[in-house]
């Protein structure tokens, strides 16, 4: 399932949602207007309508283009309450999602990612959250470089733009070019520090885990999580305490670990004390990792040596 971010809520202003076919008709009046004032009022109010209604998303679709003019004028005044307008007209709505792409929004968006304003950095990395959850958009924004961007702001970026952009990535990933291009960033570090600072039970952490899952397929992924100190432990923390599917995905990614090379990954796995766990899970799991579970447990019981190797059932009898 493709998350996006929530609507931005509307200013605490104590203004009622008019969502009628009058406010929205003088909505969208407002934005055609040429005083700069005035627009700035419309995309407050489009904002407002388009908070919780599905209905007013589909209305004011041809709000689209001028909110899209407003984030390219150099005025913050202007830009914030465009993409909030905008970030509200996408949740849940798949063509507006397309057509705000289609407007030209990455390339304002892009710039926004890079701003030292530390609110236009959020709204945008939110924005790319909600347009990465259309299927058509994957490609296009990682065209535009937002890969990158999305890692750095998951190094140095506000709390929510962290887990935001963690999430991002996580729609992202699900397009076959795009791997390859998160993981040449070396995010592992960075998502792994994320998933040690947050409630094992979250979505953050089910999306992290799920990262770190398709990560660990390559070898680069496999080294970097081994190398980044309380990693693993940080996996078996969430497949102990973590969310159905979070527990899903972090016995896929030890599972791919084990199975790619059990030399060299067995005794790191095995250090974290994984094996409680891995026991419940084979009774308590998802259909999917319940069988992963079973299968990690044989890999982890028998060596990878002969028994000329090794002491006699040292490690064979694990459980």
């Amino acid at each position: 399932m493709e998350l996006e971010s929530t609507p931005s809520p509307p200013p605490c202003d104590g203004t009622e949602i008019e969502a009628t076919p009058v406010a929205v008709r003088r909505a969208m009046e407002l934005l055609q207007m040429d005083d700069p004032d005035l627009k700035i009022q419309a995309a407050r109010e489009i904002r407002r309508l388009t908070k919780n209604s599905h209905r007013c998303r589909r209305q004011l679709r041809q709000a689209v283009a001028p909110l899209v003019s407003m984030l390219r004028v150099d005025s913050p005044e202007s830009n914030e309450p465009a993409l909030l307008a905008l970030l509200n007209l996408a949740v849940q709505d798949e063509k507006n999602k397309i057509n705000i792409v289609e407007a030209g929004a990455l390339e304002p968006i892009v710039s926004f990612l890079k701003s030292q304003n530390p609110n236009m950095q959020e709204y945008a990395t939110a924005s790319l959250l909600t347009l990465s959850a259309s299927t058509t958009n994957k490609p296009i924004i990682s065209a535009y470089g937002t890969i990158p961007l999305l890692v750095e702001i998951l190094r140095d970026g506000s709390s929510q733009a962290k887990v935001d952009s963690v999430m991002a990535l996580s729609n992202l990933s699900t397009h076959p070019d795009n791997l390859s291009i998160i993981l040449e960033t070396n995010p592992i570090p960075l998502i792994v520090d994320l998933l040690k600072t947050c409630k094992k039970s979250s979505k953050t952490a089910e999306k992290c885990c799920g990262l770190i899952e398709s990560l660990v397929g390559y070898d680069e992924g496999r080294t970097s999580l081994t190398s980044e100190e309380g990693g693993v432990l940080a996996v078996v923390e969430v497949l102990e305490n973590g969310t159905p599917q979070s527990r899903e995905h972090a016995v896929g990614a030890l599972l791919t670990m084990c199975q790619s090379d059990r030399c060299k990954y067995r005794e790191p796995i095995l250090r974290e004390g994984v094996i409680p766990g891995l026991l419940e899970l084979t009774v308590q799991g998802t259909p999917k990792s319940q069988p992963k579970a079973r299968t990690l447990l044989q890999l982890l019981r028998e060596s990878p040596y002969s028994r000329s190797e090794v002491e006699p059932d040292t490690l064979e009898n694990i459980v």
